[in-house]
């Protein structure tokens, strides 16, 4: 009976710990939330608990592997990670929210076995990474890059703009907006780009390359 409390109790842990992170992401209106990354961290805990105990029934100690089952979570939470992913215009968002479902479910897992500590140290450090190190990243990214417009007549066709946004994301340029101005009469067509770019990239070279994709012909730099 205490030993079926125990194991009830790593349970509970897992929920909560689990719990912690997913009210972060709900704050943020962020895909996976609360109760998601409750669920996962609770399955994954469950699942740990489940992979111990047909170890120590079945394979008596002696044959079996009791990390064969909950090995299954690290590689099945990639489904869940992937529906957490979405993709925004040129950019992809949901990148972090599919990692802290990973991070959980492995917090679920340590609970699982019992290491309440680490659990509980990790799920300290995911919260402060989450919270405050976001913070550092925006002042990192605005230190670090320059906001500016480029606007190029190009060849109206098909994949045509591709090929512009190709040469543009070879540049670790970031397109924050794409506006379509007026055909201009002639078989090619104006495009406004918002960008996002690193101090490293010389203006120079951004017109360069542009200039040297197939169907560009003009480019300018606001």
């Amino acid at each position: 009976m205490e030993y079926e409390l125990i194991l009830s109790l790593r349970i509970l842990v897992a929920a909560i710990l689990g719990g912690i992170i997913g009210l972060e992401r709900e704050s943020l209106n962020k895909t996976a939330g609360f109760r998601t990354h409750t669920l996962v961290c609770l399955g994954s805990c469950l699942i740990m608990i489940l992979s111990i105990e047909m170890f120590e029934v079945y394979g008596r100690g002696e044959i079996g592997d009791p990390a064969r089952l909950a090995a299954q979570v690290v590689s099945g939470i990639g489904f869940l990670g992937a529906g957490a992913i979405m993709r925004s215009g040129f950019g992809v968002r949901g990148l972090t929210t599919a990692a802290t479902l990973w991070v959980v479910a492995g917090i679920g897992l340590a609970v699982g076995a019992g290491k309440f500590i680490l659990a509980v140290g990790t799920t300290v450090i995911v919260f402060i990474v989450l919270t405050y190190l976001t913070f550092f990243e925006k002042a990192l990214s605005t230190s670090q890059k320059k906001d500016k417009r480029i606007e190029a007549i190009i060849t109206d066709k098909p994949g045509q703009l591709g090929l512009v946004c190709t040469a543009l994301g070879e540049m670790d340029i970031l397109i924050k907006n794409v506006e379509m101005h007026e055909d201009k009469g002639d078989n090619t067509i104006k495009i406004g780009f918002s960008v996002n770019i690193p101090y490293a990239v010389d203006k120079e070279l951004i017109i360069q390359k542009l200039s040297g994709v197939s169907g560009v012909h003009e480019i300018k730099m606001i």
